[in-house]
Formats: C-alpha cells, sequence, structure tokens
C-alpha cells in the first residue's frame, strides 16, 4: 500500500487524537535524522523526537523533522521542559505537535496551551517568516496556525494524577501521556513501574480521560505492557524506542555469534 505523506497543516494527527484513534507511535532519542528517517519509513503513526531526555536542540531537531516530510509518521516533540520561549521556537521551526513534560496542575496545563497559541488566545510571539509557515508562503498561516496544534501533556507525578480532572478540564489539552517511569518514582518504586500502586494509577489516568471524552497515552516498549494498556482503553501508545530497538538487535546477533560453547557453529 502506498505511504500518504504526513502534512503538518491541517493537522491529521490532531484531528485523529481527538477523534479517539488508536495511535502507535516510536520513540526517537538518537538525536539522528538518518535513523528517524529509517523508522519514519517503517510506518507508525507517529513519531517523538525528545528533548528532554536525550541530546537534542533545535538545530538537531529540524533536521529530523525535515526526515519525516515524505513520511506517514506524524512529528511529535517533547521540549525539555513547560517553558514557553523553547516551545514558541519549536512552533517556528516547523512542529505542530507536542508532548510536555511534567504537568502537575491546571495552571501548568494553561501554560502549555498558551504557549503554543497566538493572542488572544495565548502568548506565542509573532515572527513573520520562519519555517513553521514555511517562510511568509502559507497566506492564511495566522488564521489557522492556533487550530493546527496539538498539546498533550505528560502525567507523571502524585499531584498530577490528584489533579488529573482539572488538567483535562483545561481548554486546548487534547490528550494526557502517562510518564510510567516518573510516575513509580513519585509512588516510591523506582524502576517498578509494575507496582500495583503505579498500575492503579495509570488506571486512573486512562479513566479519567476516557470519562471526560479525551485520549490518554504511554510509552510502553515492553509487547506485552503495551497490549494491556490498549486493552485498558490507552490509545496513543508509544511501543518502541529507537535506541531499545538498536541494542536488542544488537544484543540478538552478538549471543548468536559470540555466546556459544566452543566448537559449536
Amino acid at each position: 500500500m502506498p505511504v500518504t505523506p504526513y502534512q503538518a497543516l491541517p493537522n491529521r494527527f490532531r484531528r485523529a487524537v481527538c477523534g479517539g484513534e488508536t495511535q502507535i507511535g516510536c520513540w526517537a532519542s538518537l538525536a539522528s535524522p538518518v535513523v528517524t528517517e529509517l523508522l519514519g519509513g517503517i510506518g507508525f503513526d507517529w513519531m517523538l523526537l525528545d528533548a528532554e531526555h536525550a541530546p537534542n536542540d533545535v538545530l538537531t531537531l529540524i533536521p529530523q523533522l525535515m526526515s519525516l516530510k515524505d513520511s506517514a509518521s506524524a512529528p511529535v516533540v517533547r521540549p525539555p521542559a513547560n517553558d514557553s520561549v523553547f516551545i514558541k521556537r519549536l512552533l517556528d521551526s516547523g512542529f505542530s505537535n507536542f508532548l510536555v513534560p511534567f504537568i502537575e496542575s491546571a495552571d501548568d496545563a494553561a501554560r502549555a496551551v498558551a504557549a503554543t497559541r497566538y493572542p488572544p488566545q495565548g502568548i506565542r510571539g509573532v515572527s513573520v517568516s520562519h519555517r513553521g509557515n514555511r517562510f511568509a508562503s502559507v497566506p492564511d498561516y495566522f488564521d489557522i496556525a492556533n487550530d493546527n496544534v496539538c498539546v498533550i501533556v505528560q502525567i507523571e507525578s502524585r499531584k498530577a494524577v490528584d489533579a488529573i480532572d482539572e488538567i483535562l478540564a483545561v481548554d486546548g489539552i487534547d490528550a494526557v501521556f502517562v510518564g510510567p517511569s516518573d510516575l513509580a518514582a513519585g509512588y516510591g518504586h523506582l524502576g517498578n513501574a509494575n507496582h500495583p500502586d503505579v498500575q492503579q494509577a495509570i488506571a486512573r489516568v486512562f479513566e479519567r480521560a476516557q470519562a471526560a471524552g479525551k485520549s490518554s497515552g504511554i510509552l510502553a516498549p515492553a509487547q506485552a505492557d503495551a497490549e494491556r494498556y490498549l486493552s485498558m482503553g490507552c490509545r496513543i501508545v508509544a511501543v518502541c524506542a529507537d535506541m531499545g530497538l538498536l541494542k536488542n538487535a544488537a544484543q540478538t546477533v552478538q549471543k548468536h555469534f559470540m555466546q556459544k560453547p566452543a566448537g559449536q557453529g
């Protein structure tokens, strides 16, 4: 089947998220446009380009965004923080889908949305010509830009779980996304996202999102975890990561050729 290139305007990914469609994604942390381009051609619904826990900045993110221009995978970027200046630079660079980390309150969520909207709906600074509006070649960009940005916020702490209903009620929040590792740490179970306390918190986020008519997401590179979360109603699931795919494949090859008893071929 031919692959239809993803187009940022109009935002098909946002429509899918807001429509409750299942979106299967892949995490990209290696900061390599070649790796991102390779994975973008596989056919995932979305690719997460990480600037929080990966060595990315605007100048490394733009080549990766460019590498996905002929891909069916929607580029989603995670800024290093809920920082309006960095988010503004990402918008001007051409990103329209955001996963904003460590949101703990309705105020945090409202600030994230405001950073992605031009006034009067938000506080995004105005540049007349930038990569996001194809260097001023999109004539109605300022009329449509606000409606073409997808904002997904990460729930990564006890405080965020306690405030989940208020966060979901913020206008402009399209979905919530669980950060299982930080959530586990916040519940006193560092390194054990499968602890019953953590799983109960995750289930609560999914349930409250469904009740609010919004999608929820999670990073779940273990297949059994991903399938369990999908069965729980989670709709935006990152099922693998570039680093893990490379490491696991390399370990499989190394084990086959280098860990056999002497004399076995």
